[in-house]
């Protein structure tokens, strides 16, 4: 996988208003169709990045070579709008993907949820938004070295890794939960406070050892797992956060990209989700 910015001649890429924002929908150049559909977002601790991040992800190798098609939503940053600004608008691209997923050539049942880094830890509160909402069923959540926890763990207290670090994360959750951080923030804003794992979609993640989010992502797992979730974790030695984007030729990085696009695979074997009805009484007014 090479770090780009732009998409390569297996792509098709197109631009569609979801909600407030714009978002990039990515199909293969063939044409396929019942293929699971991605709602995958950006990382960049809430205040950095771009939608067209998703062009160097893990999410672009499965529109490639799989035929997914993948939704990448360009939410409002926390310098622009703090929370919950991109929470509900990565949660408006997901239902955008659930309402026209006959047209995009998307399996209804099989919605799935990914991202990387604050995009992992969006992809987690989304996830939870659509449990609790009743209004979108997810299958399969992917995750990646999520920044799920605004208060220090044991990873990512005094933490001096490359890319990521403890001054970094704290600048991005000030930023982020800006007012919400003097109240009871609530696990849509940091996923790690959630108490109630149960009926949340199968995980998939890695993260390396040496990184912020080890811990909280290990404890994310953990949770789920425990709530009866199916969820596994790959664990890499370094402490390059995202190293798989950023080193994607080195040993850990084709690693950590073959093993997901096993994983991926293996959901979109056996995971599968049907949606609601409209006249659905799951269907809850939870305010996000």
């Amino acid at each position: 996988m090479r770090i780009q910015l732009r998409p390569d001649r297996d792509i098709r890429v197109s631009k569609v208003k979801t909600g407030k924002i714009s978002s990039l929908i990515l199909r293969n150049k063939s044409g396929l169709q019942e293929e699971p559909g991605i709602l995958w977002i950006h990382g960049g601790g809430y205040f950095l990045g771009m939608k067209e991040m998703v062009y160097m992800s893990r999410a672009a190798e499965l529109v490639r070579k799989y035929g997914a098609v993948v939704v990448s939503p360009g939410y409002r940053l926390a310098w622009r709008a703090p929370y919950p600004a991109a929470a509900k608008d990565c949660y408006q691209a997901l239902l955008y993907l659930k309402a026209h997923a006959r047209e995009l050539g998307v399996r209804e049942d099989q919605i799935m949820v990914g991202g990387e880094s604050a995009g992992g830890g969006l992809a987690a509160a989304v996830c939870m938004m659509a449990r609790d909402r009743g209004d979108v069923s997810v299958a399969f959540q992917m995750p990646l070295y999520p920044m799920l926890s605004n208060v220090d763990t044991e990873s990512s207290g005094d933490n001096h890794g490359r890319i990521w670090n403890t001054r970094r994360n704290h600048i991005g959750w000030r930023m982020y939960l800006r007012k919400a951080a003097k109240q009871e923030v609530p696990p849509y804003a940091a996923p790690a406070w959630q108490t109630d794992y149960s009926q949340l979609p199968p995980a998939y993640t890695f993260v390396g050892d040496g990184e912020p989010f080890y811990t909280e992502t290990m404890n994310y797992i953990q949770r789920l797992r425990e709530a009866g979730v199916p969820a596994q974790c790959d664990v890499y030695h370094t402490d390059m956060h995202a190293f798989d984007m950023l080193q994607p030729d080195s040993e850990s990085g084709r690693q950590a990209g073959k093993r997901f696009e096993e994983q991926y695979l293996y959901a979109a074997a056996h995971y599968f989700a049907a949606q609601p009805s409209l006249q659905d009484d799951r269907r809850r007014n939870v305010p996000i």
